[in-house]
């Protein structure tokens, strides 16, 4: 049984871990509500733009924009994919990571031909670990100059990052993209999804009852409605990509909060078995004092008949 100077030096070090356990959860919390405000803010805007181009697609059924080509003449096996996987760039945060990267190993293991993914990654966990798989598997391809982090997602990041893709898309060095992210159902569920960023198809922006695309009268675009599809398409995936980095960052912090939440709890259980641990402890040693006091009088006692 260790001694009680030990037992106070490790109850003074577990209480300085709860203090950093707790802090972490109360900074998770207050991001977790910065990003959902923000996501919140800017819903609006995006959601009009998608019943815009709703509204320009079913004006203009035969319109032809590059974005939604879909290259049927290019078989599975020689396909380019790119996969934008959203990681964090910290542990502590449970099985976060874990989840999305193995999720995302499962599709490059699907794929037809895995020398023809390309892997674009935000955060450094995940970085790191493609990093590795890709050197001794020999696996995909790592984007080398993708480099962004999760942390503050922005408009303006996830502007960078459609514009990347989407050039590429246009000069053929993508055939499909897609998006690879954690979704919060709820506080206490997350799910790894897929998402289809590139091409698009034309059932995303709305679907007549039999599930076909509305057909209303022709309308006249200025100065045509490809130029207007060429401003609004790339608005909207930049939308689509600034929703799935705020959902992963979003499920970060939930799964940092539950974790440290867990680990304030352990370390609040710890703290309650040493101090019991201590309270023997010093009984103990106050028992053995007394009981030399009291022998020590009874030898004098004994020495003096």
């Amino acid at each position: 049984m260790p001694n009680m100077r030990e037992i106070r030096d490790r109850v003074s070090s577990i209480q300085q871990i709860l203090k950093i356990t707790n802090a972490m959860y109360l900074m998770s919390s207050s991001k977790l509500k910065k990003a959902r405000n923000a996501l919140d803010s800017t819903e609006p805007y995006f959601y009009t733009l998608q019943e815009t181009i709703e509204s320009v697609l079913e004006h203009t059924p035969h319109t032809r924009q590059e974005y939604f080509d879909r290259r049927s003449d290019i078989p599975e096996e020689k396909r380019k994919k790119g996969y934008i996987v959203i990681t964090a760039d910290k542990g502590l945060c449970g099985s976060y990571n874990h989840n999305i990267l193995k999720y995302t190993d499962s599709k490059i293991d699907e794929a037809a031909d895995p020398e023809n993914c390309y892997l674009f990654v935000m955060g450094q966990v995940g970085r790191m670990y493609f990093q590795r798989r890709i050197r001794s598997e020999k696996k995909g391809s790592l984007d080398g100059e993708f480099l962004y982090t999760t942390q503050n997602p922005t408009l303006y990041r996830a502007q960078e990052i459609a514009d990347l893709v989407l050039a590429k898309f246009e000069k053929g060095e993508l055939d499909e993209v897609y998006l690879l992210y954690t979704d919060m159902v709820n506080s206490s569920l997350q799910e790894t999804r897929t998402l289809q960023l590139l091409p698009f198809s034309r059932r995303h922006f709305g679907k007549a009852p039999d599930g076909k695309m509305k057909k209303l009268p022709k309308a006249s675009f200025i100065p045509s409605p490809e130029k207007v599809m060429e401003y609004l398409i790339p608005q909207y995936a930049k939308g689509i990509i600034y929703g799935a980095m705020v959902e992963a960052f979003c499920c970060e912090q939930q799964s940092r909060m539950t974790a440290m939440d867990a680990a304030t709890t352990s370390a609040k259980d710890m703290i309650r078995e040493l101090s019991l641990m201590y309270n023997r402890a010093r009984q103990a040693a106050i028992t053995q004092e007394i009981t030399e006091v009291c022998g020590g009088a009874k030898s004098l006692e004994e020495d003096e008949d």
